[in-house]
């Protein structure tokens, strides 16, 4: 029982010795290709490899981006922290201080304190998640180092009067109200 169905046949003289080595030659894997083949790759090939290289400098593309989406918003993160602890406090304020921002001219309630700080040039305005913030000249470097977009421009000092101008003699203050 132990024999295979081939060497049963061949006892039963249903086959020959030339019939079973024809079939076990037929069962046996055939190898493909041809022989004097050249080495290039086929057209297939080269598309498929194009395709994956395409694949891979997209892949680098948008892993780029993402690092690139990760470290703003990182850098966002440090802002507001830095703004979160360094804000200067504006409880009571009375005084209102404009400045220019975005083309338009806003309105920041600040204290007499946090005015002299402002227009003496040690503190600056922080523009972070739509509102406004008042820091300190250091604190704001700090953000400028970041992201200077984020920083209100201070306004520009003016030059001394010259010689010709008729009004050298007076002097306009720097907390004067508009």
């Amino acid at each position: 029982m132990g024999n295979s169905l081939q060497d049963q046949l061949l006892k039963a003289g249903l086959a020959t010795e030339k019939q079973a080595k024809k079939a076990k030659a037929g069962m046996a894997p055939k190898k493909r290709g041809k022989k004097g083949q050249s080495a290039q790759p086929s057209e297939s090939a080269r598309a498929a490899q194009q395709a994956s290289a395409e694949k891979a400098a997209r892949d680098r593309a948008l892993n780029e981006q993402r690092r690139t989406k990760a470290s703003h918003k990182e850098m966002l993160a440090q802002v507001r922290q830095l703004v979160e602890q360094n804000r200067l406090s504006r409880e009571g304020a009375e005084v209102g201080y404009n400045f220019v921002s975005g083309g338009k001219i806003r309105k920041l309630y600040v204290t007499p304190e946090i005015q002299a700080k402002l227009t003496k040039g040690a503190a600056d305005i922080v523009r972070l998640d739509g509102r406004y913030e008042v820091v300190l000249a250091d604190v704001a470097e700090k953000i400028r180092t970041r992201d200077a977009n984020l920083l209100v421009p201070r306004p520009a000092v003016e030059d001394q009067p010259t010689d010709d101008d008729p009004y050298k003699d007076f002097q306009v203050p720097d907390d004067l109200m508009w």
